[in-house]
């Protein structure tokens, strides 16, 4: 007869919870690209971030404005990949500058670990998904950019209405999202 097993160490879930993520992130990506070409995957981004959108709206808190809870999403999710996060206020929105990305740390560890990888970059898909998804969620007065810079990236969303220009905004935009 066999024992229950002993409950996982919260950062051995931490660590099996990205490598699932990561290996059905790496089997979709393969399928769409292998079956569908380059056209599958804009499709794909496309309905990805229809889907994402709509599930931002139906999750964000009361009081905080799309762009502030797309920038917190963002933030959160490569933190997810213990990445270097900062996020700086500025009067026309936010920046979160990405110093090392933990997503492309984890990808080349699984590398050298002998995983194929679909893409030789993670950094277009990921520009083009959240690029799609905030296009979709935050303010119609709101531009969501991305830089790549190295290992990292910086990522702005500017409101084209600057406080105390005489247009009126939302109250949440410029602040933090830590």
């Amino acid at each position: 007869m066999t024992s229950d097993p002993a409950p996982l160490d919260p950062a051995v879930k931490v660590d099996l919870w990205r490598q699932r993520f990561f290996e059905a992130q790496a089997a979709a990506e393969e399928f769409i690209l292998g079956v569908h070409g380059d056209e599958g995957v804009s499709a794909w981004i496309q309905a990805n971030s229809r889907i994402t959108a709509d599930l931002l709206q139906s999750q964000r808190p009361a009081g905080e404005s799309a762009t502030v809870h797309f920038m917190t999403r963002l933030q959160r999710q490569l933190l997810l990949y213990d990445s270097a996060v900062t996020s700086e206020p500025q009067p026309s929105g936010t920046v979160l500058r990405n110093a090392e990305c933990g997503i492309l740390r984890y990808r080349r560890q699984a590398a050298s670990a002998g995983v194929k990888l679909t893409f030789a970059s993670p950094c277009p898909y990921c520009q083009e998904l959240n690029t799609a998804i905030a296009a979709r969620y935050v303010e119609s007065d709101v531009t969501v950019s991305c830089e790549q810079s190295g290992d990292g990236c910086t990522w702005r969303a500017e409101s084209r209405h600057v406080p105390g220009d005489g247009a009126t905004g939302s109250p949440d935009r410029g602040g933090t999202v830590d």
